[in-house]
């Protein structure tokens, strides 16, 4: 059995317990996630690598999951354009059942994996992608079949899981396994497995972006305007980087058609818009590079 499917000692008698107590025991066993997360910080930085280097040949990152893990996918991609500025095609979400499953439990599409298999040769899956297979009990038929097809493309498979040894772990080319223990109620997996899914996918998305280049110290330099409280955050993202005035940070927007990162090298280079974008393409958009101010490099 699963170490996600077993039973959790310490909640045997939850349903006995006050509200106040049922609280506090959901927090202590959460109070665990955040240290199996850490404990893979190894398998997490190298697959971040993994995917920097792909980006860069062009590929994309893939989540394949089911239920409760295909949505964490879908959040966590659905979320990079906006935070980073890239297109929605280079971080790519596919969940057992389609979009439907999103909002609908639509249980029963995750035992096939053919229909993984076939969303995986949908996106024409190749050898410059990275697939990342995701499923708390690491045996989920859907994310297997996509793995299977994404290795047979050539494309490095990855899998993340909350039990260790698994079908997914003997199948990719690098495991995440955050080991969280049995749930609070047994085989419910959307709650410390999904917690620690979510921690590890913020945390390769965003250790991917800062790789490339998309912030400027914590600041999310290539967020994207959209709307009115978004170019005020532009704004204050200018601001904070440069020291210019709120009024010199909208000005220097403006002229570089709300391009935080431009703005920024523009203030603290003393250069021109076109200057500025020069210096960010040659240097793969990295800001501390167009300002000739990254250590060692």
């Amino acid at each position: 059995m699963s170490v996600t499917e077993s039973i959790n000692p310490a909640t045997a008698v939850i349903d006995t317990l006050s509200t106040r107590d049922i609280v506090a025991a959901i927090a202590a066993e959460d109070a665990r996630v955040a240290g199996a997360v850490a404990a893979q910080g190894e398998a997490i930085a190298l697959l971040a690598d993994q995917v920097v280097a792909c980006m860069q040949r062009g590929g994309r990152l893939i989540y394949v999951g089911a239920g409760t893990s295909g949505r964490l996918g879908v959040l966590d991609a659905a979320e990079c354009p906006p935070t980073f500025g890239v297109p929605p095609t280079l971080v790519v979400a596919r969940i057992a059942g389609g979009p439907r499953a999103l909002t609908d439990s639509i249980e029963a599409v995750e035992d096939h994996a053919a229909l993984g298999e076939h969303d995986v040769a949908e996106l024409n899956v190749g050898p410059d992608d990275v697939v990342l297979g995701i499923a708390a009990s690491g045996r989920t038929p859907y994310v297997l079949g996509a793995i299977a097809e994404a290795r047979r493309r050539g494309a490095f498979v990855a899998g993340l899981a909350c039990t260790h040894p698994s079908p997914l772990a003997a199948a990719v080319d690098l495991m995440i396994a955050p080991i969280v223990g049995p749930e609070v109620i047994a085989g419910s997996t959307r709650l410390k497995a999904g917690t620690a899914q979510k921690m590890v996918l913020n945390t390769l998305s965003t250790t991917v972006m800062i790789r490339l280049g998309k912030t400027f110290g914590n600041l999310m330099v290539d967020v994207q305007p959209t709307n009115e409280k978004l170019r005020r955050r532009a704004a204050g993202i200018v601001t904070t980087a440069t020291g210019v005035s709120q009024e010199e940070a909208q000005r220097l927007l403006r002229a570089s058609d709300y391009e935080a990162k431009t703005a920024i090298v523009m203030a603290l280079a003393g250069v021109g818009v076109d200057e500025a974008r020069r210096r960010l393409q040659h240097n793969e958009g990295h800001v501390r590079r167009a300002l000739g101010a990254l250590p060692n490099g």
